[in-house]
């Protein structure tokens, strides 16, 4: 039925290039507005199948937002007799609006693509060493290049289907039930639990800041804030910033996280190689923890490409960031996000190859496992500059309170598809605030409940894997139809099964 349903409206697309025409007869199936939501993740119904038809743009490349049109046709008269304009998804914060541009899309890649995880990725050489270290993070940045690309293309199918959401594309590749089970729970886990870890992070980096501030002088005793009270500071500040509406109205955001972004993790690799790096007798000899049995090895190194695969996060917002984009048959999407994926990702190369390489030939098989920043801090916390550590801590808690919003921008969406499932009509803006205060106060207490997340990382990152690495892969398979045994058929079932 999911085929036969995408076919047959692919079909009518082809034929009309206007706005799909539906008969009384066919109406009467579809009743409500919900039904033609191009997702619907609460219905299980056969309506489910409609996927994201184009907005059509009636001002044939007009820059201004696209909208969907459904179209009530009287079968007793020739004429039209109702037209009903709807377009649910400008109901939903990641496709409120479709103004974005070039600028708007690198801003928010760099800031999905690029975070605290990545300063652990010299950890991950103690185990590997140089030539294998420096091999499997050039082949996972490969890796995820050619995947994103794979999504860049199917964001837009040949009819002029938009896919909008990972789960769409999801759902449209594997079946509504299928896509739903592979996709829905690790996107999610994904956008919340990474919302968790910056809250962590940040709270407990403002404590850090507070304390070398006081020590110094530089600010007036006070009672020092516990943990939680911190914790508390920081997703206070984040829910304020996260009452912007939409995915685009957070671009200035998104710039913001990605200056502090590339700041603090040069700042830390640089003052760690002209600071002498570690102790004078540095050793890049792999080193594995534990009884030396060859399972023991084997598990380090497969932790160790974990941590490097986990380095390059952001797959399940592309298709979100690529969605913001106006679109026109003459001027679809693909080329000027492709352009977006090329200029961001060689900005985050830029920065994570240095931090790898130049982090471990500081500090060698002395990284501590929490990662370059610790390590910074471990060997010239007691000699070096304290104002350059409270600087770095500057921004790292600027670029946790800004990719929070990008991250939970998904969940956002989420949530209120959920209200606009039960009223039929567009959140208002005091819904739409309790929503968000909702989540702020579920990823607190989770924090509370977890303050240990942060050491799991390696878990999140493993449930979100195959969403960086493998779906995009059967995707390819499923939608685009490669020649079967051809090369493209066998790179992407290969790379998928890996």
């Amino acid at each position: 039925m999911w085929n036969s349903s995408l076919m047959h409206l692919m079909q009518e697309e082809d034929k009309e290039k206007q706005v799909p025409v539906i008969s009384n007869r066919e109406s009467s199936t579809s009743q409500t507005s919900l039904e033609w939501f191009p997702v619907s993740i609460i219905s299980h119904g056969p309506t489910s199948s409609r996927v994201n038809p184009l907005e059509v743009d009636t001002h044939h490349g007009s820059s201004s937002n696209d909208y969907d049109a459904k179209i009530t046709v009287d079968d007793n008269d020739e004429g039209v007799k109702n037209v009903e304009e709807f377009n649910p998804e400008a109901w939903l914060p990641i496709t409120e609006s479709r103004n974005g541009n070039l600028y708007y899309c690198i801003f928010h890649l760099i800031s999905s693509g690029i975070g605290i995880q990545s300063l652990a990725l010299p950890f991950a050489f103690v185990s590997l060493g140089w030539v294998w270290g420096i091999m499997w993070l050039t082949v996972a940045f490969i890796w995820q290049l050619y995947t994103l690309w794979l999504l860049v293309r199917l964001h837009e199918s040949n009819s002029g289907y938009r896919y909008s959401r990972y789960l769409q594309l999801a759902m449209s590749a594997f079946g509504p039930k299928l896509g739903k089970m592979l996709a829905l729970f690790p996107v999610m886990y994904l956008s919340g639990g990474s919302c968790v870890m910056l809250l962590i992070t940040g709270g407990t980096t403002m404590q850090k800041l507070h304390q070398i501030l006081y020590e110094n002088g530089l600010i007036a005793p006070t009672r020092s804030l516990t943990t939680i009270e911190w914790y508390l500071v920081f997703i206070c500040l984040a829910i304020a910033i996260a009452q912007l509406p939409n995915l685009n109205s957070v671009a200035w955001v998104s710039l913001v996280s990605t200056i502090t972004a590339l700041v603090y993790c040069s700042l830390v690799w640089i003052l760690s190689v002209t600071e002498g790096g570690g102790p004078s007798k540095t050793e890049f000899t792999p080193v594995f923890k534990g009884p030396e049995t060859g399972l023991s090895r084997l598990m380090t190194v497969i932790s160790a490409i974990g941590i490097i695969s986990f380095s390059f996060r952001g797959h399940n917002l592309v298709l979100e960031i690529q969605g913001t984009l106006p679109t026109s048959p003459k001027d679809p999407t693909e080329r000027r996000m492709w352009k977006g994926v090329i200029v961001s990702y060689t900005l985050i190369a830029l920065c994570l190859f240095p931090l790898a390489i130049a982090g471990f030939w500081a500090y060698g098989t002395l990284m501590p496992k929490a990662g370059l920043l610790n390590a910074y801090g471990e060997f010239h916390g007691n000699h070096g500059s304290k104002l350059s550590m409270a600087v770095i801590y500057f921004f790292l808690i600027i670029n946790s309170l800004c990719s929070f919003q990008i991250y939970a921008m998904p969940v956002f969406d989420n949530l209120e598809l959920r209200v606009v499932s039960i009223r039929k009509k567009p959140c208002s803006g005091w819904t739409r605030t309790g929503l968000r205060i909702f989540f702020g106060g579920v990823a607190f207490l989770i924090s509370v409940a977890f303050p240990f997340l942060p050491l799991l990382s390696p878990l999140i990152g493993g449930i979100a894997l195959p969403i960086t690495f493998a779906y995009p892969c059967f995707m390819w398979i499923s939608i685009k139809k490669p020649a079967p045994y051809g090369s493209m058929w066998w790179l992407n079932l290969v790379l998928g099964c890996l």
